[in-house]
């Protein structure tokens, strides 16, 4: 199953690309029509071209630069170092480098394009609140982030979504300000169509991110516990993780579904008691659920 996902995964992220490219296209060409300027287009799929290639390369630097973390080396903490070293030689993977983020809050993430330029960050309330088999059991569940390559596509999506938000604003206010050539029917048209998919793109775009991001973490815990055979050490931070209600102030909106659990403040694991669509806007998938799986798991 775990090398289904990880084939699904990239060629999820084909797939992707090719999607939000069409929209941005789409994007272009209705508000180019709309506000009779044809250079929208051409500039538009430049600018998200660039933005993207960009923010691909550059994704992992930027949210580390967010969260204020710094990295660790062997020296720093020889028993993280190794407990990471160890799981990355086991999971057949290079040992991403780590950093820490000088926060009470216990919480971790991985980020990067692909195996060899990958990174995981703990905060230092995680590095001291946790046991060793709970320890494990996280940089287990980042490392199989890494390993599935869900990182990539979860960071491309982060990217393109941000540029489709982005653009969709920049295309309408543009548009407002356009000498308008089509003014008849044909014109009203263009203004409809160009004002409900301004508005439905970037909703669309994050839907779409948080559903991946939701997968990904049943995915990373599975894949987390196959690679410790310890499905209790993950189970055991979850809870310790979910009973701590302190937000991570580094943390917010644009980076939060890349943490193993929601670290902001609403973060409190109440989905039993909110509404199915609701539920669609969530970062994380119910950290219940996701333990009793966990606890389900012999090996």
């Amino acid at each position: 199953m775990v090398y289904t996902e990880i084939s699904r995964n990239k060629q999820k992220t084909a797939l992707f690309l090719t999607f939000f490219l069409v929209l941005i296209i789409a994007l272009g060409y209705v508000f180019a029509a709309y506000a009779g300027e044809p250079a929208l287009l051409p500039i538009a799929v430049a600018i998200s071209i660039v933005l993207s290639l960009t923010s691909y390369f550059y994704s992992d630097k930027i949210v580390l630069a967010m969260s204020h973390a710094k990295e660790v080396k062997r020296v720093d903490d020889p028993e993280l170092y190794r407990t990471v070293e160890n799981l990355a030689i086991g999971a057949g993977l290079p040992t991403p480098k780590i950093y820490l983020i000088e926060d009470t809050a216990p919480n971790a993430f991985a980020t990067g394009r692909n195996p060899q330029h990958a990174v995981v960050a703990i905060t230092t309330g995680l590095r001291s609140k946790l046991t060793k088999p709970e320890l494990e059991g996280v940089m287990a569940h980042e490392l199989s982030h890494i390993g599935n390559y869900d990182i990539r596509l979860s960071t491309i999506i982060v990217v393109l979504v941000g540029v489709v938000t982005l653009l969709s604003d920049w295309l309408l206010r543009i548009s407002f300000h356009g000498r308008r050539r089509n003014n008849g029917q044909a014109g009203a048209i263009f203004a409809i169509a160009g004002l409900i998919l301004a508005l439905i793109s970037p909703i669309a775009a994050t839907l779409i991110q948080l559903a991946v991001s939701r997968r990904r973490e049943y995915l990373a815990d599975a894949s987390g516990a196959l690679l410790t055979r310890y499905p209790q050490g993950l189970a055991s931070a979850l809870e310790k993780i979910a009973a701590d209600h302190e937000p991570l102030e580094v943390a917010n909106k644009a980076t939060a579904h890349l943490y193993i659990v929601n670290p902001l403040k609403e973060h409190v694991d109440n989905r039993d008691r909110i509404g199915w669509f609701a539920g669609l806007f969530q970062t994380h998938p119910p950290i219940k659920e996701r333990i009793a799986k966990l606890n389900q798991m012999n090996f």
